[in-house]
């Protein structure tokens, strides 16, 4: 990946620390919140000591009727609550048998950020308690309706809204944001909102969901994460038409008004917050997020969960189903449907193992990887019609029409679906796949459940039970001629909440392809016998925040390694002090 990205920086790499940058800022935890424990006493700060009414309208601090007799005569709080006192765990017990009564996915969502709203660290604490059953919920694949909806459901700001009228003036809209040490800022521009296409400003809702995943499945504090939308109009016609339409009703804006508006945000951001502040890009179309990332790469920390995040984990998912396919990476042959930036990132990053482990130039091992687009194989005599990122898999070949006919030539031993394009692995294709291989592996990587390329129904089914099947999307387990399969989910919750810790941890100043690689590596590590007997290549959701710190650990070892890492010294046990650092939701005592 880095090597695509180095060609578009003529040759400049991450590691050659430009003299353009130099290493400021950072974000320490001012009031010891953090590093206190649970039976410490801490001050409930605000722009001045929270109390009373103001107290139980801080999402921060709020407690509701967890607040214990001493706290309301301190802060008073009495009358303003019932004489009750409940448990936080009796809170969260009451909240998630309410939001179970929900009949509407979505009115589910609405409920997790209506309680966000009022009492943080309980929103956080039913999350982690409860993570497989609502991260669907507040992330994909409901988030992408909540997007599609932002504008009716829209009640109060949860990140900062940047538009093309802020223009000159963003680093002052950066000091409005009422929380000064920031460490993790997710940003979209909106224009390719997971599968949905353009949502203009309503993508705040992948903002937003991202960071709650940060704080819940990766321990970073929420109030050092900012959500950011870059509102530069829409090409939607039904949202500029939508009279609930909460962005700019204007066409997008392109090309030097559009560069220059990011170029004044990245300055602004690293002048505001340093040199460690990690901006992580989110949902922004192919043209603009492998410019963004290559421009920025040797002078920022920055990270693209839709490139770099998606490709890590799904290179986790392959090297951990070798152990259920056999072979190494190198004995397999692989074929994507999809060259976007999902699809060629994960290609690069698959090349990039490969040529580590066998010790070849990446040139020959992506000679393994082909790819079809809407027009056909990516082939040699294409190439001069080529997106830059697709040039290094146009390999010497006949062209080829359709997915069915590349799987017949090619003969792959994994299919990749990342086209955003649903139902395109049609009974033919997984039919022809499996008749190749014992044991095909099947990836659906394309949310929401929507535009997944087949359901795991379709997958078993078709493939007589052979199938090893992951998805971008959850499914529900699969009962097929008496017995029951359960498939994986590639969702990049895996990955980037412990990558982003393990960069916080330790002080990175940029991001380096073996990080990634590190990652993935550590997570596929991760895979029991008891997940491998069932058919999973990923571990439960259930340990995300064991898999987070474990992920942090290998992702900070080698940025200690490479020479990126800015916290000195380095800890003995990575491990260890990544679960030291990780965000408790437990409720704090008052004084």
């Amino acid at each position: 990946m880095e090597s695509t990205l180095k060609a578009l920086r003529d040759g400049e790499s991450v590691l050659d620390l430009s003299p353009r940058s130099t290493v400021s800022g950072g974000v320490e935890d001012v009031y010891g919140e953090d590093h206190a424990t649970e039976d410490q006493l801490v001050t409930p700060w605000n722009f001045s000591v929270a109390s009373g009414y103001c107290l139980l309208r801080d999402p921060q601090y709020n407690k509701g009727l967890a607040f214990t007799e001493k706290e309301r005569d301190a802060h008073y709080l009495r009358g303003l609550l019932p004489p009750t006192i409940t448990s936080q765990q009796l809170q969260g017990k009451q909240l998630i048998n309410n939001i179970r009564q929900y009949q509407v996915p979505l009115q589910k969502y609405q409920a997790m950020m209506e309680l966000q709203e009022t009492n943080e660290r309980l929103f956080y604490k039913l999350l982690i308690d409860n993570v497989e059953e609502l991260l669907p919920i507040v992330y994909t694949p409901v988030v992408g309706e909540a997007c599609q909806k932002y504008g009716s459901i829209f009640k109060r700001p949860q990140g900062l809204f940047i538009s093309l009228k802020e223009k000159g003036k963003i680093l002052e809209v950066l000091k409005n944001w009422p929380e000064k040490s920031i460490q993790v800022i997710v940003v979209t521009d909106g224009e390719r909102i997971l599968g949905l296409g353009d949502l203009g400003c309503q993508g705040m809702g992948i903002p937003v969901g991202k960071l709650a995943l940060y704080t819940a499945l990766g321990g970073v504090r929420p109030s050092a994460c900012l959500p950011i939308t870059i509102d530069v109009g829409t090409n939607n016609e039904k949202l500029l038409n939508d009279e609930f339409y909460i962005g700019l009703r204007q066409k997008r804006a392109t090309g030097q008004e559009y560069s220059e508006l990011l170029h004044e945000f990245m300055t602004a951001v690293k002048q505001n917050y340093g040199e460690k502040v990690l901006v992580q890009f989110e949902d922004f179309a192919n043209h603009n997020a492998f410019e963004l990332l290559a421009k920025y790469g040797t002078t920022h920390l920055v990270f693209n969960d839709d490139i770099q995040g998606t490709a890590s984990v799904v290179l986790a998912g392959v090297v951990a189903a070798l152990k259920l396919i056999g072979g190494t990476l190198a004995d397999h042959t692989f074929l994507f449907l999809g060259a976007g930036e999902a699809g060629t990132g994960i290609a690069e990053l698959i090349a990039l193992e490969m040529s580590k482990q066998t010790k070849t130039p990446i040139e020959e091992t992506r000679k393994k990887i082909w790819l079809v687009d809407s027009k056909g194989l990516i082939v040699g005599s294409r190439k001069a019609s080529l997106q830059h990122f697709k040039q290094p898999w146009a390999h010497e070949h006949e062209p080829v029409g359709s997915l069915l006919e590349a799987v017949k030539v090619i003969k792959p031993t994994v299919l990749i679906g990342s086209s955003g394009v649903g139902k395109t692995f049609t009974k033919e294709v997984i039919e022809a796949v499996t008749s190749i291989n014992e044991k095909p592996l099947v990836l659906a990587l394309s949310n929401p459940t929507s535009q997944s390329e087949c359901t795991a129904e379709e997958a078993y089914q078709w493939s007589e039970g052979r199938a090893i099947f992951a998805s971008g999307s959850p499914f529900d387990p699969v009962e097929y001629k008496g017995k029951v399969y359960y498939s994986g989910q590639a969702n990049n919750a895996y990955i980037f909440p412990g990558f982003g810790l393990g960069l916080v941890i330790s002080g990175a100043i940029r991001v380096h392809d073996d990080m990634l690689l590190a990652a993935s590596e550590a997570l596929a590590k991760l895979v029991s016998n008891e997940n491998y007997e069932k058919g999973l290549i990923y571990p439960p959701f259930s340990n995300i925040r064991e898999i987070s710190a474990n992920i942090a650990a290998s992702v900070a070892g080698k940025a200690y390694e490479l020479g990126l890492a800015t916290r000195l010294p380095r800890p003995q046990n990575l491990v260890k002090y990544a679960e030291s650092c990780m965000y408790s939701p437990v409720y704090r005592n008052y004084r």
